[in-house]
């Protein structure tokens, strides 16, 4: 097998551009799918080509059929089950319940994925919001709450982390990560609700007012998507080889996993009314961009990973410092998928070819030190949220609220006036406290 030359990375590179650049400069063009589609295709398939021409199918295959087909599974089996939960009420519009909102959000991202929890509780949030003036700041905490940080704890969380639980890390070694996901959103939302009280009291009375008498009860339909939930949660934990050891003689047991996420998906839209959908405002588009661009991405990223690993011995980052926040800075402006992978991969190899460097009490977590997988999972996760393309979730809710009237700020503006003081430091703290 050849080894990677420089330029097969330049399509992965462009792929990258294109999320990063499009969506500011040639906006009505990126909001068609079938246009990322096309993207994907111009840039993915010759890298393929070239993949197969040059002796390199095996990661092709493993590439494509063992860690994109299980991505899109995954997210597609969370899109469609928590989709069939309309959750109807209209509570007062306090900070104390727009807080409470939050924080069951980030609760339930690591189970239902940081996708199904922003897109269940955001219809909730804008109904209970309607009627106050001052509320663009509660989408940007949700955003970083909901659509990023609360994910941390489970490989259905987030994107990132399902990638490194497909490389071998254990569904429950997450949960080892408890300390700064308690910490970096329960500061959120200690500043959340600073920030909303001040907002609160802006408001005029007769808003307030109208806001008390248009109170709804919460009533929760689609109940049944729970069990379909619960489903994939149990076949993510635990249809994996640390429960199944048949599972490593073959890869291709992993399908076994997918079929069950499959069957759940399937069950959901059999069993759920379809004005519980339409409540929810339920479509295929989100889940379309994901497939689309990720087809692009999981193809252009093969050669990037692999000449990654072959040269890391060239690259200086020896830290989990050095990790955690270039992890991150790459994650808030590309996706953090691809970064989390590039990383992982990066220090995969310069741990192979620096063995000396891991001791006999050294914890290992697929393949690297467990201190590192840390930095890595720690930076992909949280920073996907100081821009609006680090995090799939992170433009939907933002698309959403603007469609109900809130003038949401933009792309620079987003990072000026939130991420750089608000998020970042809440960040640097946790990497002082805890890495």
């Amino acid at each position: 097998m050849e080894s990677i030359p420089v330029y097969a990375t330049v399509p992965f590179v462009l792929m990258l551009a294109s999320i990063a650049v499009l969506p500011m400069f040639a906006a009505n063009f990126w909001d068609k799918n079938k246009n990322k589609l096309i993207i994907s295709l111009i840039l993915g398939l010759p890298t393929a080509i070239w993949l197969i021409a040059n002796n390199h199918i095996g990661l092709l295959e493993h590439s494509m059929l063992f860690d994109y087909l299980p991505f899109v599974i995954l997210l597609g089996g969370l899109f469609v089950t928590t989709g069939g939960i309309f959750i109807d009420a209209d509570f007062e519009a306090t900070p104390r319940n727009n807080t409470i909102i939050l924080a069951i959000g980030g609760i339930l991202a690591p189970f239902i994925g940081t996708t199904g929890a922003a897109m269940l509780l955001i219809r909730l949030i804008l109904h209970t919001n309607k009627a106050r003036q001052y509320k663009a700041h509660i989408m940007l905490f949700f955003i970083a709450i909901v659509a990023n940080c609360g994910g941390l704890l489970t490989p259905l969380g987030d994107p990132p982390l399902f990638m490194m639980y497909l490389r071998g890390v254990d569904f429950f070694w997450f949960f080892s990560l408890f300390k700064s996901w308690i910490f970096v959103n329960g500061m959120l939302l200690i500043i959340f609700y600073i920030w909303d009280s001040r907002c609160w009291k802006k408001e005029t009375e007769e808003t307030k007012s109208r806001d008390r008498e248009e109170y709804v009860p919460m009533v929760i339909h689609g109940k049944i998507n729970f069990v379909w939930l619960l489903m994939i949660v149990c076949a993510v934990a635990f249809v994996n080889p640390n429960y199944l050891p048949f599972m490593q003689e073959n890869p291709a047991f992993g399908f076994i996993r997918d079929a069950i996420i499959v069957s759940a998906a399937v069950l959901s839209l059999l069993t759920t009314k379809k004005k519980f959908r339409e409540e929810n405002s339920f479509n295929w588009h989100p889940i379309q961009e994901v497939a689309y661009l990720f087809f692009g991405i999981f193809l252009t990223m093969i050669p990037v990973l692999e000449f990654l690993q072959n040269n890391a011995s060239q690259i200086p980052l020896t830290s989990t410092t050095s990790y955690y926040y270039i992890t991150g800075a790459l994650s808030s402006f590309l996706d953090n998928t691809p970064t989390a992978l590039t990383f992982y991969s990066l220090a995969k190899g310069y741990f192979a070819i620096n063995p000396a460097l891991i001791t006999p009490t050294t914890e290992i977590v697929a393949g690297i030190p467990a201190l590192f997988m840390e930095a890595i999972c720690l930076g992909a996760v949280f920073f996907g949220a100081m821009t609006y393309i680090g995090n799939g979730p992170n433009f939907m809710v933002k698309s959403i609220a603007e469609q109900n009237g809130i003038n949401m700020p933009q792309f620079f503006k987003y990072i000026i006036k939130f991420s750089l003081i608000i998020l970042l430091p809440v960040l640097i703290l946790n990497h002082l406290l805890f890495i």
